[in-house]
C-alpha cells in the first residue's frame, strides 16, 4: 500500500518518507514519527494500516540527515545503534529533527486535509515536543513517549489536543513519572496500560494484543473528534 517519496526538508534536504495512501479520499493527514529504529517494518505497517482506514499516513526517516535509510531490528545490537543515532540526532544544531518533522506536517496538509501526529518511543518525545512547539497541527497521539514524563518536557504547553499511552510495567518510563506527568498536564488525555514498553509493537518481545487494541480504539476515537474538517 506504501511506497517511498522524498519530501522537501530545510535547506533544500531531499527527505525520505514511507507515504500510506487510501484507496479513496483521505479523511485526515497523519504524520507518523518512529521509534528510534527508523522506519523499519514496524512503522511502515502502522502507516498502512492508517491508510486502509482512510488516512494519508506520512512516516518521516528521522535519521536521514545522519544515516539514510535506518530499518533496525530489537535485537541488543538493533537498540545499541538506535540510542547512538537517536543521541546524534538530538545534537543537532537546533531546531534539530524538529525542523523535518514541520517538513513532513507542512507536505501532508499541503492538500488542505487537517494533520495530526502519531509517535511511538522516541517518535513519542518528537510529537510532543513539536505539538507545543510547531504549526500546522490538530492533535497529537504520544505512545510511551521516552523522556517526555521528565520535569522539562512536562513544563511544556501543548497547542492542541493531546493523547498520551503509557504501560503501566514500563522499565524505561516509571509508572510514577507518567502519573506526575498527567498531574502537570491535566489537559492531556493519559491513559495506562498493564503493559510493559513498547507494547504496540508485534515484532517485539513486549508486544501485549489486549493493551495494543485498546490504545488503538482510543487513537482512533481520538482522531475522529480532533481532525474533522472545517
Amino acid at each position: 500500500m506504501g511506497q517511498w517519496i522524498d519530501l522537501a526538508g530545510a535547506g533544500g534536504f531531499a527527505l525520505p518518507a514511507w507515504q500510506a495512501v487510501p484507496d479513496g479520499a483521505p479523511r485526515a493527514a497523519l504524520v507518523v514519527l518512529p521509534e528510534i529504529f527508523g522506519v523499519n517494518g514496524h512503522i511502515r505497517a502502522v502507516a498502512d494500516r492508517l491508510a486502509a482506514r482512510g488516512y494519508l499516513a506520512l512516516a518521516p526517516d528521522m535519521f536521514a540527515r545522519l544515516r539514510p535509510g535506518v530499518d533496525l531490528g530489537y535485537a541488543p545490537d538493533d537498540v545499541q545503534q538506535g540510542r547512538e543515532l537517536k543521541a546524534a540526532a538530538m545534537a543537532l544544531p537546533a531546531p534539530g529533527v524538529l525542523a523535518d518533522v514541520q517538513a513532513a506536517i507542512d507536505c501532508a496538509g499541503s492538500g488542505g486535509l487537517p494533520v495530526g501526529l502519531v509517535g511511538f518511543c522516541w517518535g513519542g518525545l518528537l510529537a510532543w515536543q513539536a505539538v507545543c512547539a510547531l504549526d500546522g497541527l490538530r492533535a497529537a497521539v504520544c505512545y510511551y513517549g521516552g523522556g517526555m514524563t521528565g520535569a522539562q518536557e512536562a513544563a511544556r504547553q501543548p497547542r492542541v489536543p493531546v493523547l498520551a499511552h503509557f504501560g503501566r510495567s514500563d522499565a524505561s518510563i516509571p509508572l510514577a513519572d507518567a502519573q506526575a506527568f498527567a498531574r502537570a498536564q491535566p489537559g492531556v488525555e493519559v491513559c495506562l496500560y498493564d503493559a510493559g514498553h513498547g507494547f504496540n509493537c508485534d515484532l517485539r518481545a513486549s508486544y501485549d494484543e489486549s493493551a495494543a487494541m485498546a490504545a488503538r480504539d482510543r487513537t482512533l476515537a481520538f482522531f475522529d473528534r480532533n481532525l474533522q474538517k472545517a
